[in-house]
């Protein structure tokens, strides 16, 4: 082979091989900005998630004290309505010949 081939060829090769380094910075970069994409958007995700966190902790809270509430007011109404059943039973026991309450 003859030194002109030999250059020739050599060249070639340093054009290839440069071809080959630049399409691995390209990728380099690509990979590089859809990282910072990615990064970005899971912080978003991670503010939406902490967001919606307070939003349920809120929920459950206001739930809980509705609940109490009405588990309360429902108590008062049932010993109310116990209470008229017992003065209404005792009303009863003091008219032995009138009306007559049985245990089942």
């Amino acid at each position: 082979m003859k030194k002109e081939n030999l250059e020739i060829l050599l060249e070639d090769i340093s054009s290839k091989f440069d071809l080959v380094l630049e399409g691995h910075e390209v990728l380099r970069h690509e990979i590089r900005e859809t990282r910072t994409e990615l990064k970005k958007d899971i912080d978003l995700c991670n503010f939406k998630i902490d967001t919606l966190n307070q939003k349920i902790d809120a929920v459950d809270e206001k739930l809980s004290k509705k609940i109490d509430a009405v588990d309360e007011k429902l108590s008062k109404k049932i010993d109310a309505v116990a209470d008229e059943l017992k003065a209404h039973r005792a009303d009863t026991e003091a008219h032995h010949g009138v009306y007559l309450v049985k245990e089942s």
